[in-house]
């Protein structure tokens, strides 16, 4: 048994006395932190580094610092610090995409069989999220078939853009929506900056503003080129609470008028149908702002873990806001994301 296999067997022996184990110094500590829900929280927003993507971003420019470092036993430790049951692990910016198709499908799947192997050994600590070789469709088709019927994922991660300023809702997509929707697929959704706003200069990087930005195109695109209409078994999570999404709804509903064949009840409807995460958006402005969209049942528990912070500071920043009851916060940090995969309530 390794050290990682020996510290999983005593976090899950651990959770079942409501206590949790730290690591100092090398060894592990117990700590009386019980977590808020029984069955522990699910940070619906955690990244993972496989060895063969670290290998092909080395030395490329990059919107955010690939890490490195990144290994599993990270993700179990500051899962058990926070009271964490599992994490639905995916890719992160800058992507699988480099402007070589080819490359692009090796990456995703060396990406999805070695997040599969890690599900396999830490099936109640890890869900995947499959990568996807978008902006080559006939690829992703192939990807989304092995990732579903070969590796059993658990849904399928997407960036906001792709190549030459190419939106999710893109007709050149509409087989992809079509597949997941027959699927009934979990869909998890990450900013990038699109090629036409990375370089410009206002005085922050990119992820500061544009990450929101693009997530608010994204969600726009989904919706008023008819595909969240014609395609309603997809299960949508927009991370970062929906970017500046939720402030701008009202302005963007007045669009509706003009696209009633593709959204047929009007787009703050469409828009309260989707799920939004709490990473980098544990914050009273964001929050105030997509409560004003949808109820807390529409709200997954999300870190961005590791490049944005910890399981256990985001949890206590939610609950520094007191915006939610007893009853919300059980149902962010685990009820909702169990409601969308049900394999997780065994964590």
């Amino acid at each position: 048994m390794t050290d990682l296999d020996r510290r999983h067997f005593l976090a899950g022996a651990l959770a079942t006395l409501g206590l949790a184990t730290t690591t100092r110094g090398g060894h592990s500590v117990l700590s009386a932190q019980a977590t808020a829900t029984g069955g522990g929280r699910i940070d619906v927003h955690h990244h993972f580094s496989p060895p063969a993507w670290i290998a092909e971003v080395a030395g490329r420019p990059l919107l955010n610092p690939a890490n490195p470092r990144w290994t599993p036993e990270q993700s179990i430790e500051d899962m058990d610090r926070g009271g964490a049951a599992a994490a639905m692990i995916s890719i992160t910016n800058p992507g699988l995409y480099f402007g070589d198709a080819a490359v692009t499908r090796r990456l995703a799947r060396a990406c999805n069989e070695y997040g599969a192997e890690l599900v396999q050994r830490f099936p109640t600590r890890f869900g995947l999220f499959a990568a996807m070789p978008l902006p080559d469709v006939d690829a992703t088709l192939a990807e989304i078939e092995y990732a579903y019927d070969t590796l059993n994922v658990d849904g399928v991660g997407l960036m906001t853009s792709y190549d030459d300023n190419m939106w999710l809702g893109d007709p050149a997509f509409r087989p992809v929506m079509a597949d997941l929707d027959r699927r009934r697929a979990v869909v998890h959704v990450h900013p990038t900056a699109a090629n036409c706003c990375r370089n410009l200069t206002y005085g922050v990087a990119p992820g500061s503003m544009e990450y929101g930005t693009d997530t608010s195109r994204a969600i726009v695109g989904v919706a008023f080129s008819g595909d969240a209409a014609m395609f309603p078994n997809v299960r949508f999570i927009w991370s970062h609470a929906g970017g500046s999404l939720p402030f701008l709804a009202g302005r963007i509903d007045g669009a509706s008028a003009n696209a009633a064949d593709r959204l047929p009840e009007g787009f703050l409807e469409q828009a309260r149908r989707f799920y939004y995460d709490t990473a980098g958006a544990a914050n009273r402005g964001a929050l105030v702002s997509l409560l004003e969209l949808v109820n807390a049942d529409h709200i997954l528990f999300g870190t961005d873990f590791p490049p944005g912070g910890t399981i256990q500071d985001t949890a206590a920043a939610l609950r520094s806001l007191n915006l939610f009851s007893d009853a919300d916060l059980r149902a962010i940090d685990r009820d909702n994301v169990v409601r969308l995969i049900p394999r997780l309530g065994n964590s």
